[in-house]
């Protein structure tokens, strides 16, 4: 419920997180309206202030800079081809790109959570999370790349690590990827109320 022009209104979340530290009482928000047919809700919450830091909550959108950041050469080639979702073994992977002879794939996670200027992840424990993650180790075995990418929806933190406390399955599967091949990146974004870019890399601390 958000208060707009002195009205409270009913607005969607783009996003399965529970977003506990970022939606509190008196935020400030950013919403866009979208009036169509047989929506709930004719407003969508696409982002929030958080102590001077726009965060953009939005979950669909990591996966387009993300698939934008393989396509521009972000992991060291320039692919023929990128394809949303494919399937390998049991999983559903956000990614899939060929460049030349190689072959990989790309999981993509976005991340809101900043905790004294480290970004975690998950807020909530994730199972799928780390099926993913063990999904990507399956396909460096099998002679793929793989990369497993952090897309920290905000630009007010200095690395990235898993959130060990919150669920340490995820942090355990993140570390054991890391040692068979996956490649980890963590990227940082700029947000405004009417933007968001990926304008830089942080540490990923294990």
């Amino acid at each position: 419920m958000v208060e707009l022009d002195g009205e409270t209104r009913r607005c969607h979340v783009p996003n399965t997180g529970r977003l506990r530290e970022l939606l509190l009482p008196g935020a400030v928000v950013w919403c866009q309206f979208h009036p169509e047919p047989g929506r709930k809700t004719a407003w969508t919450l696409l982002a929030v202030e958080h102590r001077g830091t726009v965060v953009n909550i939005d979950s669909q959108i990591p996966n387009r800079l993300a698939a934008d950041f393989v396509r521009s050469g972000g992991l060291g080639l320039m692919p023929d081809r990128v394809q949303p979702e494919r399937t390998f073994g049991d999983s559903r992977l956000d990614l899939y790109y060929e460049a030349g002879p190689v072959r990989g794939f790309a999981e993509v996670k976005g991340v809101t959570l900043n905790e004294d200027g480290v970004a975690r992840f998950p807020d909530a424990p994730t199972e799928r999370g780390a099926k993913h993650l063990h999904s990507l180790a399956r396909a460096v075995e099998a002679g793929y790349r793989a990369a497993a990418l952090f897309v920290i929806q905000r630009g007010d933190v200095t690395r990235f690590e898993p959130n060990q406390a919150r669920d340490p399955a995820f942090a355990r599967a993140l570390r054991e990827a890391a040692a068979q091949g996956v490649k980890l990146r963590a990227l940082i974004c700029t947000v405004t109320p009417g933007a968001l870019e990926i304008t830089g890399e942080v540490p990923v601390c294990l």
